[in-house]
């Protein structure tokens, strides 16, 4: 490409605003046991603070991704990271569980401007053949937040309370909208704004309509949407079935995304051996059978933390060999449409999580097997759908 190489502060910014999204989650999680309490909420009301918000930031990267391929990128992330800030201000002064759910919700549609954006970006400055290990890069990177945001929230929560996490995201999130405005100019060619300026439909019609393409972003969407269930599973199990704390849970959880940080790692690597297609197959086949593994052994009777938690790593790092292969190729099918491409496959991520989590929390009973049932579904549906963009490669061989 024409224009200069992103210096460190480009990257690092860019790291940033997808720590918004981590902060409507991660940060989240561990408060749930808390909201519950202070509001004496039921386990639906608590669960959906959790999943509406994340609902919302699901549809939001749908508009997210067309309006940065017609606008440009910039004045959408700034839109979307003020959003951000105000509902989080909304959330962490609510009254009432009507008034926190509202918030979440502002808060929601504004987190689903970074992951997609990010993106987005990447593809514009770093073009296309790169674009496998700087996602991949970005992703490691950006597992900073998800390792230390639930050992930072369950401190704040075993000190402060629940609402100094909301304080605390709210003061990040205002940082990251100054860094943004600072370092990030207008990245999409004019070009291509003046191109594709009209037909959103037209363009999600070009992108759906392609087998790989849904294989990719369904494959990454099951295999994150298991995962966040599977975290909620966890918090729940480690609370309440287990009795430990929420500063416990923040501890073990910074396991996950480490464990996902060397997947994504491995996925570097092994996407230079190998094409994307064969990547994604290889991740979603091993997360198939270390989480049959873990099942057999927990339908077996043994449910102690590192029963929960040390497998669950494991599956992390098959995890991290999915996600960053699967989203380039899901960007990389229809390059000139990235910002959408970005947005249906950051859709399928936090709709996903959404529905997981919230089915758990409509079938949990106190006992692991909602657990086992969710993680067997979500990573069947992972696997199957990692098959599709194979085959169609070997079709088209």
């Amino acid at each position: 490409m024409s224009q200069r190489a992103p210096g460190p502060a480009f990257m690092l910014t860019l790291v940033a605003i997808t720590l918004v999204g981590t902060m409507s989650i991660h940060l989240f999680l561990p408060l749930l046991p808390d909201v519950k309490k202070s509001f004496d909420a039921s386990d639906f009301q608590v669960g959906a603070t959790f999943s509406l918000a994340l609902f919302v930031m699901a549809f939001s990267t749908l508009a997210y991704g067309s309006l940065s391929d017609r606008y440009g990128r910039r004045p959408v992330l700034m839109t979307g990271l003020g959003l951000f800030c105000a509902g989080t201000l909304v959330s962490a002064l609510a009254p009432t569980i009507e008034v926190l759910l509202a918030g979440r919700l502002i808060q929601g549609l504004g987190a689903g401007c970074g992951v997609t954006i990010a993106r987005a970006i990447a593809r514009d400055r770093y073009g296309t053949d790169s674009l496998v290990t700087v996602i991949a890069y970005l992703t490691m990177a950006s597992t900073l937040g998800p390792t230390f945001s639930p050992l930072i929230s369950g401190l704040l929560v075993d000190t402060l309370g629940w609402r100094s996490v909301l304080w605390f995201s709210v003061a990040s999130g205002a940082l990251i909208l100054a860094a943004a405005y600072r370092v990030l100019p207008e990245s999409r060619p004019t070009e291509d704004l003046a191109a594709h300026a009209p037909g959103f439909l037209r363009n999600y019609r070009t992108l759906l309509k392609n087998p790989s393409f849904l294989g990719f972003v369904l494959a990454t969407g099951f295999s994150s949407g298991t995962f966040v269930g599977v975290a909620a599973a966890i918090s729940f199990l480690l609370t309440d079935y287990l009795g430990r704390s929420a500063t416990e849970f923040g501890l073990y959880f910074t396991l996950f995304p480490s464990a996902y940080a060397l997947g994504s790692y491995l996925g570097v690597r092994l996407a230079a051996r190998t094409s994307i297609e064969a990547s994604v197959l290889i991740g979603a086949a091993l997360m198939a059978l270390m989480v049959a593994a873990q099942a057999a052994v927990m339908l077996a009777g043994h449910v102690t933390p590192l029963i929960l938690v040390i497998p669950w790593s494991l599956i992390s790092i098959a995890q991290g060999l999915i996600t960053p292969n699967a989203q380039a190729g899901a960007i990389r099918v229809k390059p000139q449409l990235s910002g959408t491409a970005s947005g249906i496959a950051m859709f399928c991520h936090f709709a996903l999580a959404a529905v997981f989590v919230q089915i758990y929390t409509a079938i949990a009973d106190g006992t692991p097997m909602p657990m086992v049932i969710i993680m067997s579904i979500g990573t069947a549906l992972t696997l199957a759908f990692a098959c599709l963009p194979a085959l169609m490669k070997r079709r088209r061989a």
